[in-house]
This record gives structure tokens, C-alpha cells and sequence, in this order.
């Protein structure tokens, strides 16, 4: 079939897996001047690789998106640009799987997952500082702290103000520090990290203008580190895929070298300013058709629609039912899935079957 026939020889993202050798042509491209960045790695610190847990999840997810050409021209586009690549569309369409789509198939690592919510500000998807558990702690080590020579307690100073320089009982900052995902995406590494925003259209109107420096820039500077960096210049802390992976941050600064894929993905909520689009290339997935549908279907499940007439119908069946609202493609594979295993088998049942696990997500009849 043509979505899964055509290739170009300037696509880094097919799609199909085995891109060990279009990655190494990712890393080793070149990239526009705008978008070329001079962070230094950590010799010490290595991102996770393509093994554990974590792997496996984007692996299994990302295998079974099946994208067409224009998705991939797109897809393209965004990496040879070093751009974020903004998706719009339906609920369901496949959205955030194309995030791990490319991971999977250009054997990036896990894939980095923020998640928005109207509450999400910047600094969440940058680092966490524990503020309050650092203090508490420091007033712990004055109390702990042994008698004088004259065998009366010491008087306990006050605990440090927050980002002031540890004194000598103080704990290290670095144990209240904690990168987040899209600080972690932004680690300077050779190869780029995959980093999803999950539902943008739900931030805080000031969350995409708040991005667009940290996006220009390719870096950012935790404060906390930058104020105590005469006494401490280089401090380890841990990152949103390991607590303890312990990467060392230089005054305070996070640079990457390789700018991150970014996803970013919104269901059409709200509008995004100018500026924020400007910096983005968009891609704006329809719901699949019926020859599509087939091909997610034998990826994901490993049946051939085409050669079994029940699960042809139940396509057809969900292509009509999503003609009166909005369905996800997962709902069809798990019509699929609950007939695979021999559930809802009697032939009265099939209306209620399909109103079961075909509810619509808009529409009059949500």
C-alpha cells in the first residue's frame, strides 16, 4: 500500500522501525546556523538507551502508528529544521503516539512525557526545587549539631534562605534539585531526546510565549544553582527519567547541543500567538479512512482486516458511527480486540456491542 510503499531519500523518519543508520544521519547533519548550539555533554552522565521498561513502552506504542506521506514529509521537516513540531487534531487521531512513533523508530531512548494542565507553568517543565525539604532539613542538622567545649548545646543558626549558599552544616542543594522533562530534553547530548508536551491548548494563556525563548535558546538557567555558583559552580542533580542520575550542571546553566525533538500536541482549544506558531512547523492529523484504519489494525493487533469479513465490518461500522461524533482508533482496536477473544458473540448483542465500546466523544449522543 502507498503508506507504507513510498520513501524519499532526504526522510530521516519512516515510520517502519530499523533506523539505526537514518539516526547516525540525524546526528551527524548539519544544522541551519539559527539552530546550531554549543552545549558541552557530561562525560559522566549517559541518557538512557534503548533497553529497560521505559523503552519498551515507547517501543510497543510507536510500532504501531502508521503514518502516510504527508505526515512524514512533515515529521522530516521538523528534524532536518531542528524545529518543535505542533500537531492539531481530534481526540484519538494518534496525536501523541507519533511522538513515540519517532522514537521508536529512529531508536532515540524513551520518550519524555509533560503533560499540561491549566496550572502548568514553565518552571514544572524545567526543574523541580524542593524549597521546604531543604529547609526543614538544615533546622534538623542545627538541632543535631553537638554541645560546645563548655558542654552547653550550641545555639542553632537559622537555616539557609532558599539559593543562598549551604553553610557548613547545611545539606547539598543538589538533593532538593531535579531536572524536568523538558530541562532533561534539554541536557546537551549528541543525540536528541524525544520530549511530548501533552495538550498545550490547556495551558495558562502564557505558557506558549513563555516557551519561545527556552525554544530560541536552546537552554535555560535554574537560579538557585546560578546564585550559589562562586561557592559551588558545579553541582550534580538527578533528571525526570533517574532522581539519582546525578548529571553536573556548570553556573547554572543548561545548554543543550542537540535540539531536542519536541512534540507538541493540542486538540484545537484555543489559538496560539503568532510568535509561538512562527517557531513551530505544524502538522494537522485528520482521522484515518478506511485503508489507514486496516494498516493500524494489522500493526497493532496482527489481523488482516481484509481477509476476515467481521472485522471489515466492524471498520465500516466504526467509519459511520464516527460520522455522528468523534471516535478514537483505539475503540476500534478494542472492538476488535474483545471479538479476537470471543466476547459479545451472540448476534443479538452486536448493537449493543458497538454502543459499548464505540461511544462517541462529542456529539449529541456523548
Amino acid at each position: 500500500m502507498e503508506a507504507e510503499a513510498v520513501v524519499k531519500d532526504w526522510w530521516l523518519y519512516h515510520g517502519t522501525g530499523g533506523g539505526a543508520d537514518r539516526r547516525a544521519r540525524l546526528e551527524s547533519g548539519s544544522p541551519p546556523p539559527w539552530r546550531d548550539f554549543t552545549g558541552t555533554p557530561d562525560p559522566g552522565y549517559d541518557a538512557p538507551g534503548c533497553e529497560g521498561p521505559a523503552w519498551e513502552r515507547t517501543r510497543r506504542r510507536g510500532e504501531g502508528y502508521v503514518p502516510d506521506e504527508q505526515e512524514k514529509d512533515v515529521v522530516n521537516t521538523a528534524l532536518h529544521l531542528r524545529r518543535p513540531l505542533l500537531i492539531t487534531g481530534k481526540p484519538g487521531v494518534g496525536k501523541s503516539t507519533l511522538a513515540y512513533s519517532i522514537a521508536s523508530d529512529l531508536d532515540l531512548g524513551p520518550v519524555l512525557h509533560w503533560p499540561i494542565t491549566s496550572r502548568t507553568v514553565l518552571r514544572d517543565g524545567l526543574y523541580l526545587y524542593d524549597a521546604i525539604g531543604r529547609l526543614q532539613e538544615a533546622g534538623l542538622e542545627q538541632l543535631r549539631r553537638p554541645a560546645d567545649p563548655a558542654g552547653t548545646a550550641s545555639t542553632p543558626a537559622p537555616p539557609p534562605a532558599p539559593g543562598s549558599a549551604p553553610g557548613p552544616h547545611a545539606p547539598s542543594i543538589s538533593r532538593y534539585l531535579r531536572l524536568g522533562p523538558l530541562g532533561t530534553a534539554l541536557l546537551p547530548q549528541d543525540r536528541p531526546r524525544v520530549l511530548l508536551v501533552d495538550e498545550i491548548d490547556k495551558s495558562d494563556i502564557d505558557l506558549p510565549g513563555d516557551l519561545l525563548t527556552v525554544f530560541e535558546d536552546g537552554g535555560f538557567v535554574i537560579p538557585e544553582l546560578a546564585r550559589l555558583a562562586q561557592e559551588d559552580p558545579t553541582v550534580a542533580i538527578g533528571t525526570d527519567d533517574d532522581p539519582d542520575a546525578a548529571v553536573r550542571i556548570t553556573q547554572g546553566r543548561v545548554q543543550c547541543r542537540y535540539f531536542p525533538v519536541v512534540v507538541l500536541t493540542s486538540n484545537g482549544e484555543r489559538d496560539f500567538p503568532p510568535a509561538f506558531l512562527r517557531r513551530c512547523v505544524r502538522l494537522h492529523l485528520e482521522p484515518p479512512g478506511e485503508e489507514k484504519l486496516a494498516l493500524i489494525v494489522r500493526r497493532r493487533l496482527g489481523v488482516d482486516v481484509e481477509a476476515g469479513g467481521e472485522y471489515q465490518e466492524l471498520v465500516r461500522d466504526f467509519i459511520d458511527r464516527a460520522g455522528d461524533g468523534d471516535l478514537a482508533t483505539d475503540q476500534l482496536l478494542n472492538a476488535i480486540q474483545l471479538r479476537l477473544a470471543g466476547a459479545w458473540s451472540a448476534p443479538g448483542d452486536r448493537d449493543r456491542f458497538l454502543k459499548t465500546v464505540m461511544q462517541h466523544l462529542t456529539g449529541p449522543t456523548a
